[in-house]
């Protein structure tokens, strides 16, 4: 294989388009609890999250190999043969030692909050995945920290809007999480996953997560009325707006259609109204200081 080749294969290996998302999220943290820091620590700022995701996402494909095989998922390059396990465990170790090295650059705040996603990150794909609810609580925090980390990049304190937002995001994120579960019961079942679909019923998780969006909606709407710089921003109401609807679109369909296509485009929707609520959390920030 060409240098080229490999780099595109360990590209996909990382999903390296959810890092750029995780940059969204710490930019806008950073702007909201206080401003854009020094360009070193901003700098750094993003090439932890960046780097940590990927390591996530190598271990995790390392642990799912058999099961990927199973499932015949020659995207992933594991199973293509593009990669092999060794080349996996390679770009985990690398890619977690530069995520933390880079936190230790900006403070000990952020190099805390690094070494202990990094250690969960680990830790979810060798075991906290085959735990009921569980492994989905830690990868909806894991989609509320970069907001977190980005505060404190800043700041020593948590600001309330943050502590509104990464509950928002955490809420909207478990929800996706448990719809992902009763979308992938076969898979579970192959991986030994008590998954709550499969304690409870696809319609009994399916109204859980029902609730948890209509939980974040309610925050998303809070956010507008109340807390600066969302508060009255028109930018960010229509954002939010169309990612609000989105989720409740999916999960009331949710309810009565078990169908594969279905569940594929729920998955896409629900991906949309995420990086839509990440834009309008960045737009709001932007257009205050422009005012």
């Amino acid at each position: 294989m060409t240098y080229m080749g490999k780099l595109s294969a360990i590209l996909k290996l990382t999903r390296i388009e959810h890092s750029f998302m995780l940059v969204i999220a710490v930019f806008s943290a950073e702007l909201i609890a206080k401003g854009i820091p020094d360009p070193i620590a901003l700098i750094a700022s993003f090439i932890t999250p960046i780097f940590i995701s990927m390591a996530s996402f190598a271990i995790n494909d390392y642990y799912d190999i058999t099961v990927d095989k199973a499932n015949r998922n020659m995207k992933r390059p594991l199973v293509s043969g593009e990669l092999s396990k060794c080349d996996a465990l390679y770009v985990t170790y690398i890619c977690l030692a530069i995520g933390i090295f880079a936190s230790m650059l900006i403070n000990s705040y952020a190099y805390y909050i690094a070494v202990i996603f990094g250690a969960l990150a680990m830790l979810y794909s060798y075991r906290l995945k085959q735990i009921i609810l569980l492994g989905n609580i830690y990868i909806a925090f894991s989609m509320a920290i970069p907001f977190i980390y980005g505060n404190y990049v800043v700041s020593n304190s948590l600001s309330p809007a943050i502590i509104l937002i990464s509950a928002m995001i955490f809420l909207s994120g478990l929800g996706r999480e448990i719809h992902g579960t009763v979308r992938d019961m076969r898979g579970d079942r192959l991986r030994g996953v008590t998954s709550l679909p499969r304690a409870i019923g696809r319609t009994g998780a399916s109204v859980i997560a029902l609730l948890l969006y209509f939980a974040a909606i309610g925050i998303s709407i809070y956010l507008f009325v109340y807390m600066v710089p969302f508060k009255g921003d028109a930018v960010y109401l229509v954002l939010i707006g169309i990612a609000d609807m989105l989720l409740v679109y999916v999960s009331l369909t949710y309810l009565n259609k078990k169908t594969q296509k279905f569940y594929r485009l729920a998955r896409n929707a629900s991906l949309a109204a995420m990086l839509l609520a990440l834009i309008a959390i960045l737009a709001a920030p932007l257009t205050y200081a422009l005012l």
